[in-house]
């Protein structure tokens, strides 16, 4: 199934001819093959994620429209785990239940086989799968938590590497499938957010768990499910499984290529944001589309549109949920944004030469709540999380587990971690959070020293919140007012999760 993606990339990038024939002959195999030996015969692996098998399959039928293909999507959906009907039980969540990964590989079979069966019930089930996914075992970082099974909510429990990077890649899919711009959110919520925090800047190590909260990264065995020797947080090449270090470089080239799409109405749709450029033909026209930004870390994206002739075409614009106010111009011209609809605006006119599309998405502080009533600040797609100083050890005490590390990092901080932040009236958010924005994005921002915003707002220590086991204690419950805690408020420095390696990103609250 790995391998089948893998073709399919390739012949994108070629067109090679030898793909289609490959495809083909493995799928008539396949045809053969399985009502004999099903896809879990041989490991229980295959039959959740059969969705991606299914996917292949259909994206074959689309180029050579061979009947057979949908004979076989038939017998691979049946021999899968039925996601369609788990995700509408409404209980299916619970601690062990499921492998995260596989959660994340298959949520998006019920879209996969909408597309042969186009019934609402497959649309819901996806809907309903992503929002229990995140009512009750995700957390503000957008992933699922699960070490290595699900494992609830609680900020200090591990999200797989590899669940970032699958859970993107299903909801690319879903996006592509449905249009529907809450995948793309949640797309760009664990881009920006888990994806950059788990890899080392030059892709060389990387964490097989990372934690909402995260005070220590050391050589521990944790409240996980699964605990590798106590190397499951620690940045190694092969901490953990492997798995991940073959899987983290898929994260961030199949982000781009879901930035465009071709839309239905003959048009082109903007989804996801970040600098990018797409060349394409629309009524026998070339078109060149250059996007400028520094989204996320900025508010404005600009679109330079270049064609030879002029061309009529409809152009789509997600506005994300957590905008209000948003801002459209065209060639300086302010565009009323007053027919959005499901969160998409839409252009249609006749595009000329060098023609500017200005999008400006103004983003204000945003408390929401998570597990055990705590709070995360939150601006525009981006986390915000307590900047704490970082020093890395290397430490070469190799547990005798029969695995060719020859050590890993580890990482400590002297910052203090245990602040509650303060309940403030939500209408006067941005006099208590105050954002300092740099002006010198470096070309590599996920990291301390090149974080490209900053928050400064008010926290007070909780004495009695420490470390425990290697991780930040037992959440506290937010603190209610007549309480005391004789602690006195100090200055904070919060700064985007994704560019944090320790942090706190579930805060106690003082109501």
């Amino acid at each position: 199934m790995v391998m089948l993606k893998v073709m399919q990339q390739y012949y994108s990038a070629t067109g090679d001819k030898r793909v289609i024939d490959f495809m083909t002959k493995y799928f008539q195999y396949q045809l053969k093959t399985l009502p004999v030996y099903p896809l879990d015969h041989w490991t229980f692996w295959a039959r959740y994620r059969g969705g991606d098998n299914l996917m292949s399959v259909y994206w074959l039928y689309n180029i050579t429209g061979d009947d057979f293909l949908l004979d076989l999507g038939e017998i691979i959906y049946s021999q899968t785990f039925p996601f369609t009907q788990i995700f509408t039980s409404h209980n299916w969540w619970h601690t062990g239940s499921m492998h995260c990964v596989n959660l994340a590989h298959g949520m998006k079979t019920p879209l996969i086989y909408y597309q042969r069966h186009p019934e609402q019930k497959y649309v819901d089930a996806a809907k309903q799968g992503l929002k229990d996914i995140n009512t009750f075992i995700s957390g503000p970082h957008g992933v699922i938590i699960g070490d290595e099974a699900l494992h609830g909510n609680n900020p200090t429990q591990g999200s797989e590497l590899c669940t970032a990077v699958e859970m993107m890649f299903s909801l690319e899919n879903m996006l592509q499938i449905a249009g529907d711009p809450d995948y793309a959110s949640q797309i760009e919520r664990i881009a920006f957010n888990a994806l950059p925090t788990q890899i080392s800047d030059n892709f060389m190590t990387r964490q097989y768990f990372q934690q909402i909260n995260q005070v220590e990264i050391s050589m521990c065995d944790r409240n996980f499910d699964t605990n590798h020797h106590g190397t499951t947080t620690c940045f190694g090449l092969l901490s953990g499984y492997p798995c991940c270090t073959s899987n983290m470089h898929q994260g961030w080239p199949k982000f781009v290529q879901n930035l465009f799409y071709k839309t239905n109405d003959g048009g082109i749709a903007a989804l996801l944001y970040s600098p990018s450029q797409v060349k394409t033909e629309i009524n026998g026209q070339q078109i060149l589309i250059k996007e400028k930004t520094v989204y996320p870390f900025e508010e404005t994206v600009r679109f330079q549109i270049y064609t030879d002739n002029p061309v009529c075409f409809p152009f789509h614009l997600r506005i994300p949920e957590w905008c209000t106010a948003p801002e459209l111009h065209v060639n300086g011209k302010s565009i009323k944004l007053d027919k959005i609809k499901n969160g998409i605006a839409v252009i249609k006119r006749t595009w000329r030469n060098d023609d500017l599309v200005v999008l400006k998405l103004p983003m204000k502080i945003r408390l929401t709540e998570w597990y055990e009533r705590s709070q995360s600040v939150e601006r525009g797609p981006l986390v915000y999380a307590l900047r704490l100083e970082e020093k890395w050890q290397w430490n070469d005490n190799v547990p005798a587990n029969g695995r060719l590390d020859k050590g890993f990092w580890e990482v400590h901080t002297t910052s203090p971690w245990n602040y509650a932040l303060i309940a403030r009236d939500p209408a006067k958010m941005e006099e208590h959070y105050r954002v300092a924005v740099r002006t010198d994005v470096t070309s590599y921002p996920w990291n301390i020293s090149g974080a490209p915003l900053e928050i400064r707002t008010k926290g007070k220590k909780i004495p009695d919140w420490n470390i425990y086991n290697g991780s930040a204690g037992p959440l506290p419950y937010s603190i209610p007012a007549g309480r005391e805690i004789k602690t006195s408020e100090e200055d904070i420095m919060l700064i985007p999760y994704g560019c944090t390696t320790l942090r706190i990103a579930e805060f106690p609250i003082f109501l």
